[in-house]
């Protein structure tokens, strides 16, 4: 089965790298904009990511990031909530991996599949976008909102990803709260053996994004959502329940007391990571502390890896996490680990990154 990138709201993606040997390369600086006025390219905005998907979701939606960049001074927040439906934020891009070797290559790892990481980036990058597009209300009066990545309820690998055939990311709102959007992607990719859709799905993905007010930061009402088909109907109800559940589960944490089973399996645990330390030459061959499959990254995070609200792109941070997470599991087992699923990722709080103030930042990965 073939992807049709012909239809509005398929945005295709194509390298981030110009081919110096391609008759069509062109290194001006400059693009015609509307009414033929002359802006940058998306790639010199500040705050851009060069990520492939990222530039091209910039491209497509321009004229709305636009307003984000430069929003106007004092002007009022949005008066009357709207009503939209999951149609007006599903999005789609596609990555031409059989027609563009240049994108191939950003995307293989060294066993000729997608590399995941950089694809969790691009699956919060087009969050992002689909959050953007169900918040916005087209009045370019009032400030927008600013939406922030503030979970991720679960990514699901269902098949490899290879890097050789055509890949299509499609996702919408699928569930609002007053402040919450929940947002489902799926990664579609098909071949001649798989011409059923549900046989193509490669991924599933949730992303939890909130709304806040760009001026005072508090929790601002995001649009409602009505779902129309008896699909959308089932997503919806479903992602009402998880977030009932992720609010049960929240105050049973705060109150969290262990069982007497669950104490015996920790002093169990205790007692032989004790022989480990006290008495190394009785330890168990067979074991290793938990201390021991520990790895750590410190970076220096880049005016480049900021997004537009000047934040530490989320996609960026998850992209390395997932990396020092395969590095520890690679390290640990000595053979090639395969990725199956995220439960959930929580971004406690934001890490912000400027021309004069850069932020270093650890991360921490060992096997549990």
């Amino acid at each position: 089965m073939e992807f049709n990138s012909s239809s509005p709201r398929t945005i295709p993606v194509v390298s981030t790298f110009a081919n110096p040997f391609d008759n069509n390369f062109d290194d001006t600086n400059s693009l015609t904009g509307v009414n033929g006025q002359t802006r940058k390219p998306i790639a010199l905005w500040p705050g851009m990511y060069h990520s492939p998907v990222t530039n091209a979701l910039w491209e497509t939606r321009s004229k709305t990031f636009e307003r984000f960049l430069d929003p106007p001074k004092d002007a009022p927040p949005q008066s009357e909530l709207l009503t939209k439906t999951p149609k007006q934020s599903r999005t789609s891009i596609l990555y031409s991996f059989s027609a563009d070797h240049i994108l191939r290559e950003q995307y293989r790892d060294p066993w000729n599949e997608v590399r995941i990481g950089k694809l969790l980036e691009d699956l919060d990058a087009l969050a992002g976008t689909i959050s953007v597009k169900h918040c916005c209300d087209d009045d370019n009066t009032t400030r927008p909102l600013l939406l922030v990545t503030a979970s991720v309820d679960k990514i699901v690998l269902k098949k490899p990803i290879s890097v050789d055939i055509d890949l299509k990311i499609v996702g919408s709102a699928i569930w609002v709260g007053r402040s919450s959007i929940d947002i489902q992607l799926e990664v579609l990719q098909s071949t001649k053996e798989t011409s059923d859709t549900s046989d193509s799905v490669a991924l599933i993905a949730n992303f939890i994004f909130v709304a806040r007010d760009s001026m005072t930061g508090k929790a601002a009402p995001v649009n409602r959502l009505s779902p129309e088909t008896e699909q959308e109907k089932l997503l919806f109800e479903e992602a009402e329940a998880r977030s009932k559940l992720r609010k049960k589960k929240k105050k049973v944490e705060e109150k969290k007391e262990f069982e007497n089973g669950e104490v015996n399996r920790l002093e169990a645990l205790l007692a032989e990571g004790r022989i480990f330390c006290d008495m190394p030459a009785l330890a168990d061959r067979d074991s290793i502390l938990l201390r021991d499959t520990h790895l750590e990254n410190s970076l220096i995070c880049q005016p480049q890896q900021r997004n537009i609200h000047g934040r530490i792109f989320g996609g960026f941070l998850m992209h390395r996490a997932f990396e020092l997470a395969f590095s520890t599991a690679y390290a640990f087992a000595g053979l090639v680990p395969y990725f199956l699923e995220v439960d959930h990722v929580d971004f406690l709080r934001p890490v912000s990154a400027s021309i004069f103030s850069f932020t270093s930042y650890k991360l921490f990965a060992s096997l549990s």
